[in-house]
């Protein structure tokens, strides 16, 4: 079964299940339903039968730590009365328990609209440790139960891991997988003549971990070696001239390294992990003293015994015990500008510190979760982007902080966390830290997606090298940053046996332990005091190290000119960029041999027309203009989807592109206004229910033109139109609906489906249009054009009810489309496929300073593109027609590179489609239909992980049942066919194993 097939399969299922899932919720109690599922299968007491017990992850609800256990009590005890009563009623019954995690896009707010408050990363570790910690309690009381086995005709069985239908739905907005390689094969497992049988505790004993024994708790405290504490004679003025002992302040900013998350937790203690341990955090805790806990505050206490800044206890940032420790669980490096910001406010407002005089350490460790999630998104989480939020937090300190060394700790080399995930006798949770770093976790060993990863966290390391050689931060004398590299490289500690030491680590297997945080303080402290250029850059756990001492010659904390450290300067300013031309490098630019019938079988020479339909996004209206009275005027000629101004040297369009491999391309339009605008129809203004007349037009336009020949020649259409309708959505709700929205495009579709041969249809994903409210200029164009532009966008205030709507309404509109594409409606043609482009699905605007949008993608009203935006778009919509469906890149990386164009490979010189972006099975005794049932799609901010094989591995002679993880799909769908079933039978009573009453 191929896993488009699948997550087809699942889709349904999870779809049908949401229908009815909230009148479950609200009319009946697990063991209700339990009785229902019991009543219904009295008349099968002589059959074997497999019921599916799910418990709904997603509906557990818990603001408060004191609230987890009570919560996860109640469910368990709920799903203990339903396997009771299973038991009593049933015979020749397995019931097989699951943790199901099905309503994700409801998750958290309305479930747990407690959740708002916290951050994205919060909710994600919330949710997590959660799902964990029930997984492990309703593995208890499956021991306890002895699995409801004390006669032979019943047994339950509890699944190791939770059903996520998609990891993204734990992970963060994503648009393009890359931890896998693609075309690889999965075999399903299958029954062998030794086991023939399903799986139970009674023929396949499981783990558990009360066999194994608990961990040593290491010991955390470190001895002083030092003995000359003294601070400067005076308060000195030179940060290149500050000792230890003239620290007054000490602050940190980060993740849950810094946070403290899991630190003193024990090592089973899963839901403990969720605790701030900030007293124990390696930079900036202050429990104790150094004879216990070893952190940087606790090394400088003994040089300066009034310090002060460091967090105690447990809490959050905002805290009193937090004090100047402001890391935020799941920071990724785009929240540092906000923490630095909330940090000077409370050095500010403190009566402890005096802002002016005090002299102030200031850690800064972030970047391990914008690499665990790099692979979901590789712009937000792109090189550039990491070191932009840092320059921003690092130009605030400069600016607002006196007095202040500031430590930037290098991003630890994270690739060796996967040792801990691929001994399974270390008993690590690994499909919970799949959610929490999935791009580290997934990925398969000497995969190019690893290989990336490691590219990536290498750059980010090289990145803030760079930053600070480049003299920016020490143009002051009080003032300076210094890189401690002692994470560069990173040596995991091992047992005697060889095996990596999880003692270092929290009960997670991710977060780390006291044991490690130690070694960490020891480390960044040794780093201050360490000359630049011969700093460790090696973090070896396995090394309990002593501490360092100043000494008479080096009273000094370093930095690059008490070290006598020459930087290698700023990087050399580029040239001014004179136009948007792209650079090609494709080789193989041939077409096919014989003109192809089938247009899965459609290269790009093989194209000989282009056409285009839309508003003035494809009109070009604006897109050169530079003042207001040029905004009316249409450069047709640089339209990203059908322009063909000059060549692709200065000019990046999609005809352009297609130019390189067919010079005699006809239909794109040229210049200024209607005289050279070839298939160009796109109007100015036009709405989806204009299209239709676009259509007709085109046709009619083809049929007529001399230099087309209509029945032979290969077209290629793009249509991207639905900005105008969410723009006056507010103002027409009726005609601007959703629905409205896809039928209108459908009858434009169906038209060209009938009546053009040979053709092949771009239908590009409509935007997230709330972006455009960010685009601001300070000129009379922008404030008012604007707003007569797209009134329904830009009138509402941030998050009042009807901005809410328009975000509401614009992602139903994306659903819409996608459901009419992902069908089979347009798959009765050979010559005829319509493609979704979704690279505008999730649209990002880039930004320039502190987070003020790029104006260079903009025309002069802030609202039409600019050219530039307009090649930015060409580019992403050619590098989609080359990337299979359900693998293509769904968002748009608008960053100049002239060498972004990707090339048809050999392996696969075709446009993609939905039909030939299915992998091509091995020799098999069985095959793989087409897709073409129109199936109802699960609306994710992220594209499906790239397709594989999934084979029975199984000798012919066994019947087709028998692949457990088959089976289990197809009871599923039998389950849920039952459940509507019986809920017409029995007065909407649903029948379903959920919980009732609580939320996520």
């Amino acid at each position: 079964m191929h896993s488009t097939k699948l997550s087809m399969v699942v889709s349904r299922l999870q779809d049908e299940t949401n229908m009815y899932a909230a009148q479950f919720v609200q009319r009946s109690t697990l063991v209700e339903q339990a009785k229902e599922v019991s009543f219904y299968l009295q008349n099968s007491q002589n059959s074997w039968k497999l019921v599916l017990l799910f418990v709904q992850v997603d509906q557990l609800c818990t603001c408060e730590p004191q609230q987890v256990h009570s919560v996860i009590k109640s469910v368990v005890e709920s799903v203990d009365d339903a396997l009771q009563l299973l038991h009593s009623q049933l015979k020749q019954t397995i019931v097989s328990v699951a943790l199901w995690d099905g309503e994700h896009d409801s998750f958290p707010n309305r479930m747990c609209p407690c959740m708002e408050t916290n951050s994205k990363g919060e909710v994600r570790l919330l949710r997590a440790m959660l799902t964990q910690a029930l997984q492990e309690s309703l593995n208890e009381l499956m021991v306890k139960k002895h699995w409801y086995a004390d006669r032979e005709d019943f047994t339950v069985i509890l699944q190791d891991s939770p059903f996520i239908t998609d990891l993204s739905s734990v992970a963060p907005t994503s648009s393009q997988h890359t931890t896998e390689t693609n075309g690889k094969t999965i075999t399903l497992p299958c029954p062998t003549e030794d086991r023939p049988f399903l799986r139970t505790e009674g023929n396949s004993p499981s783990y558990h971990r009360t066999d194994a024994s608990p961990l040593l708790h290491p010991f955390t405290g470190t001895e002083m070696p030092c003995e000359d504490f003294s601070p400067s004679a005076s308060t000195p003025t030179s940060v290149h001239e500050l000792r230890p002992g003239d620290i007054k302040v000490v602050a940190a900013v980060g993740d849950s390294l810094t946070a403290g998350n899991g630190i003193g937790s024990s090592p089973y203690n899963i839901l403990d992990v969720l605790n701030q341990y900030r007293g124990l955090s390696w930079s900036i805790g202050g429990d104790d003293n150094l004879t216990t806990v070893t952190t940087l505050p606790n090394i400088l206490k003994y040089f300066n015994h009034n310090l002060t800044g460091y967090s105690v206890g447990m809490g959050k940032q905002h805290t009193a015990n937090s004090f100047l420790n402001q890391a935020v669980t799941g920071a990724i490096s785009n929240d540092m500008p906000s923490q630095v910001q909330d940090l000077v406010t409370r050095m500010k407002n403190d009566a402890r510190i005096n802002f002016e005089s005090d002299w102030k350490v200031i850690t800064i460790f972030i970047g391990g979760n914008d690499i665990c999630d790099y692979c979901y998104n590789s712009l937000i989480f792109s090189v550039d982007n990491y070191v932009r939020s840092v320059r921003e937090s690092l130009d605030y300190l400069h600016k607002e902080v006196p007095r202040a060394l500031v430590n930037l700790v290098e991003p630890l080399h994270i690739l060796p966390l996967r040792e801990m995930h691929v001994d399974p006798s270390l008993k690590c949770p690994t499909w919970l830290v799949s959610i929490l770093c999935p791009c580290v976790i997934l990925p398969k060993p000497n995969s190019k997606a690893l290989q990336m990863l490691d590219e990536l966290n290498r750059s980010y390391q090289r990145s803030l090298s760079d930053l600070v050689e480049s003299s920016r931060y020490d143009t002051r004398s009080d003032f300076t940053v210094v890189i401690q590299p002692f994470f560069r490289e990173i040596i995991v500690p091992r047992l005697p046996d060889g095996r990596a030491d999880r003692s270092f680590f929290s009960a997670d297997c991710f977060h780390l332990s006291q044991k490690a945080q130690t070694l960490m303080a020891r480390s960044l402290w040794n780093n201050m005091l360490e000359p630049l250029g011969n700093k460790t850059a090696l973090q070896d756990f396995s090394n309990s190290m002593s501490l360092k001492c100043p000494t008479e010659t080096s009273p000094y904390i370093r930095t690059y000119r008490n070290s006598n450290y020459t930087y290698a300067g700023p990087s050399p300013t580029p040239g001014p960029i004179t136009n948007w031309g792209s650079d090609f490098s494709c080789v193989d630019l041939a077409p096919s041999d014989i003109v192809p019938t089938s247009v899965h079988k459609l290269r790009p020479a093989d194209i000989k027309v282009v056409a285009a339909l839309g508003d003035s996004s494809t009109a070009g209206t604006g897109a050169k203009a530079k003042h207001v009275f040029e905004l009316d005027n249409e450069y047709k000629g640089v339209s990203w989807s059908i322009g063909g101004d000059k060549t692709l040297d200065t000019v990046t369009t999609l005809p352009n592109i297609l130019r390189n491999f067919n010079p005699s391309l006809k239909g794109f339009s040229k210049g200024q206004g209607s005289r050279q605008k070839g298939f160009n129809m796109a109007v100015s203004g036009a709405k989806t229910s204009d299209i239709q007349t676009q259509t007709q037009a085109l046709i009619k336009a083809m049929r007529e033109n001399k230099e087309v020949n209509f029945e032979k020649d290969w077209k290629l259409v793009t249509i991207f139109i639905g900005g105008n309708d969410l723009c006056h959505y507010c103002i027409d709700q009726n005609n601007l609906s959703p629905k409205n929205y896809s039928y209108n495009l459908m009858l434009s579709l169906d038209m060209l489906y009938k009546e053009v041969p040979r053709l092949l249809v771009n239908v590009v994903e409509i935007l997230q249009i709330d972006l455009l409210k960010t685009v601001k200029r300070n000129t009379l164009g922008c404030r008012l054009l604007q707003r007569t532009n797209c009134p329904c966008v830009i009138n509402p205030a941030e998050n009042s009810p009807e901005f809410e709507e328009i975000k509401r309404i614009n992602r139903e509109y994306q659903a819409e489309i996608q459901y009419l594409i992902s069908g089979d409606r347009y798959d009765g043609k050979e010559d005829f496929a319509v493609v979704l482009q979704p690279f505008l699905r999730n649209s990002f605007i880039p930004y320039i300073g502190t987070g003020e949008p790029d104006p260079s993608f903009f025309s002069v009203d802030c609202f039409h593109i600019s050219e530039r935006a307009n090649a930015e778009m060409a580019i992403a919509l050619w590098n989609n027609m080359l990337e299979p469906v359900d693998r293509k890149q769904a968002y748009n990386n608008f960053t100049y590179d002239r060498s972004k164009i990707h090339c048809p490979s050999k392996a696969n010189p075709f446009i993609f489609t939905k039909i030939n972006s299915l992998p091509s099975p091995p020799v098999m005794t069985t095959t793989t239909d087409t897709p073409t049932s129109n199936t109802a799609t699960t609306i994710t901010t992220s594209s499906s992980p790239a397709p594989t094989i999934l084979v029975p591995k199984c000798s012919p002679s066994l019947p087709i049942w028998v692949p457990v993880v088959v089976g289990i799909f197809s009871l599923l769908a039998g389950i849920i066919l039952t459940w509507i079933i019986v809920s017409y039978i029995q007065k909407n009573k649903k029948v379903a194993v959920e919980m009732k009453g609580t939320g996520f």
